[in-house]
């Protein structure tokens, strides 16, 4: 079978191609890609190439398909799997295997025939084996593809922990009742940060979230609002820190001054990790989300509270299988939406330019529909684009009858009239 795909050779090297898949092997799974949202890791990996810690040294003459958000259906089914997985089921892939043998081991960085950025793939043994291929019962495939990054952010707010005085030992998962703070919270993945922290199990009682975009800012409260946290027992409080003199004053001030037991930073930028670690209250812990592309990226730490006041930091990038199923799970019940972190949309032939220019782009979540031919457009945008598009007009009826958020229907109706690739 023949796939289209978006292929890396070396650094800043991608290419969309048309290839030939090898018939697949007894231990294999052929599929059918429908969505990938693009992440900014598939963006640090085209810069570094094999450099890249989880791609292999001869993509020059094997290279490998990008993209790991993905959802799709299941085509064919190799013998050693057909007690578990058959054609026509959906499904939605874990990407961080964490083989014994290869612990960088993923598809999208490791594997010559799976990516998300493909209309087919051949799913490899090692995905089965791990338990990484995940069936999706959703009806949107967007949904499925937005699950990987929902359960990066699960694994952050698992991954967080704290301890007691002369106890050795670590009680995982973020403070029940405490306060935290999200900075540089409302981009894509800070907006799913929101989203669980008032909907998922564990809750503070004060969420306060940063940033000094206004537009963006204003977006996420009307997203996720100071009412619906109420509702959920949360005091949730933005606030724009470019407006504020002292900011880290300000933030303390709103808890008092006792400070914050979690605080998430999503911007790899040195004053903000800074600002993290200043208004961490006694057994803070400061969870680092966003991954720098400089590998000597570096910021100061007060270590006479570390000392004194048992401040911490983690890190995490990426979550395990639990935290996909726990993010597919409350994504079926209805518990949390992650359509928000969708501001843009566009099909397989814009891929490259997209990945490339990433930063460049502002919004947030870039969702690829990788059986169509389409430039990628703002949500926003879409009446704009519809002056010379009906289809685009009609999306934009859609999507505006849904809180200008990307949905089912939206979705249904442009596979349907979207061009082919």
């Amino acid at each position: 079978m023949k796939t289209k795909a978006v292929r890396l050779y070396g650094k800043n090297d991608l290419r969309l191609e048309e290839f030939e898949l090898p018939k697949i092997r007894e231990d294999e799974i052929l599929a059918q890609i429908i969505s990938d949202s693009i992440c900014m890791s598939s963006y640090k990996a085209t810069l570094q190439g094999s450099d890249h810690k989880r791609i292999p040294k001869d993509i020059a003459n094997n290279p490998i398909i990008i993209g790991h958000e993905f959802c799709g259906v299941i085509l064919e089914v190799g013998q050693k799997w057909r007690n578990q997985f058959c054609p026509g089921m959906k499904f939605s892939i874990q990407p961080a295997l964490n083989l014994k043998e290869n612990p960088y081991a993923a598809p999208s960085y490791t594997f010559k025939y799976i990516g998300g950025d493909a209309t087919h793939i051949i799913i490899p043994n090692e995905v089965m084996e791990q338990g990484c291929l995940l069936e999706y019962r959703g009806d949107g495939y967007f949904y499925g593809s937005l699950s990987e990054p929902m359960s990066c952010i699960v694994g952050a707010f698992r991954a967080n922990y704290h301890t007691e005085s002369s106890i050795y030992a670590h009680k995982m998962g973020i403070k029940k009742g405490g306060n935290m703070a999200i900075l540089a919270g409302v981009g894509s993945m800070g907006l799913g940060a929101i989203d669980y922290a008032i909907h998922g199990e564990l809750k503070p009682s004060l969420l306060v979230v940063t940033d000094i975009d206004e537009i963006r800012l204003a977006r996420a409260t009307s997203l996720y609002t100071v009412e619906e946290a109420k509702k959920n027992g949360i005091n949730l409080v933005y606030l724009d820190t470019s407006n504020v003199e002292n900011p880290v004053e300000a933030m303390l001030e709103l808890t008092g001054g006792k400070g914050y037991d979690d605080v998430f930073v999503f911007a790899p930028v040195k004053p903000v990790v800074e600002q993290g670690d200043k208004i961490l209250g006694k057994d803070g812990c400061l969870n680092f989300f966003a991954g720098p592309t400089n590998p000597a990226f570096a910021a100061e730490l007060n270590f006479y509270n570390v000392h004194y006041n048992s401040t911490h930091i983690v890190g995490t990038s990426g979550g395990n299988t639990e935290d996909m199923i726990e993010s597919l799970k409350m994504m079926a019940e209805g518990k949390i939406n992650p359509a928000s972190m969708i501001t843009h949309i566009g099909g397989l032939d814009s891929v490259v330019d997209t990945t490339m220019n990433l930063p460049k782009i502002l919004g947030g979540k870039k969702l690829i529909y990788t059986n169509i031919s389409m430039k990628l457009t703002a949500i926003s945008d879409l009446r704009k684009k519809g002056k010379d598009d009906p289809v685009m007009v009609k999306l934009a009826d859609i999507v505006e009858s849904n809180n200008g958020l990307w949905n089912l229907e939206a979705e249904k109706y442009l596979l349907e009239h979207a061009k082919a690739i």
